[in-house]
């Protein structure tokens, strides 16, 4: 195999041709060693490898390069990923870089639907001044979010707990001054529209299998029970929920405002728990 022709093949099995490039030099310098910049220069050259045959026929069946190679970056930090957890997009960076300015020196800051957490670790990794207690609900999910948290150095200020956001997770007189969430928020009609590489993605981590809004609605409950007074919770929400995701926000009686992604879509939703409410 050269890198020709495992651009050739990624090409054939439904990949853009302007990531089938990046994608091939990206397998290729992963499974042999061969920096970008050589593999520049030696694109017709043999690539004697398994191991990337093998990874070559996985993303020729779709699936995701980042469980591939086992780590995706975000937020300019390296995250360990696998299926057991959500793959870190560039969208939910606009929820960190919101996030950032917006804690208050000593914060308590909650991560609700934490995943890899790619979320609460970035914050507590430029923040060394805060704590994050992450909330996951599943077992393997959270083993992924505690590797991390210790590859990057803030498990003594990252400490992940198992629940469900759509109950009480938090016993009363618990507070928070930020909040932060990637819930699941796609509808479950709309999951068989989406790319193949998310079927390989956990599901309950995308859908809640209804309207796409039960999750949410479960974090905006727990933002109005446990923020402090004017504390700050962002989430992720999807690009044309904005409108029922402020009618939510404002009958838990907090106010919100939207942030719009790279993309220029709708995505992050602002929301304030006014201290008249407490």
């Amino acid at each position: 195999m050269t890198l020709r022709t495992l651009e050739a093949a990624l090409i054939a099995a439904g990949i853009p041709s302007e990531d089938a490039a990046y994608e091939a030099r990206l397998l290729a310098s992963h499974f042999t060693g061969i920096s970008h910049a050589m593999l520049l220069t030696m694109r017709d050259e043999e690539l004697s490898s398994p191991a990337l045959a093998a990874a070559a026929e996985r993303r020729c069946r779709r699936e995701p390069l980042q469980y591939i190679l086992g780590r995706w970056e975000f937020m300019g930090l390296p995250f360990t990923v696998s299926p057991d957890c959500l793959i870190p997009r560039p969208d939910t960076e606009t929820l960190v870089e919101a996030a950032l300015p917006r804690l208050p020196k000593g914060a308590h800051v909650a991560d609700l639907c934490t995943g890899s957490g790619c979320i609460g670790i970035s914050l507590a990794k430029f923040r060394t001044d805060i704590t994050v207690t992450a909330v996951e609900l599943f077992e393997n999910t959270a083993r992924v979010a505690e590797r991390n948290a210790r590859n990057l150095g803030v498990a003594e200020r990252f400490t992940v707990i198992r629940g469900d956001v759509t109950k009480q997770i938090f016993p009363d007189g618990t507070f928070f001054d930020i909040i932060v969430s990637n819930p699941p928020y796609i509808a479950s009609n709309e999951m068989e529209a989406l790319a193949p590489e998310i079927a390989f993605e956990p599901r309950a981590a995308l859908t809640d299998e209804g309207d796409g809004l039960s999750v949410i609605r479960g974090v905006l409950r727990t933002a109005a029970e446990t923020l402090t007074p004017d504390g700050t919770l962002l989430m992720e929400f999807g690009a044309y929920q904005g409108e029922s995701v402020l009618a939510l926000a404002e009958s838990m009686h907090l106010s919100g405002t939207i942030l719009r992604d790279a993309g220029d879509h709708d995505r992050v939703l602002v929301a304030h728990r006014p201290a008249s409410a407490i």
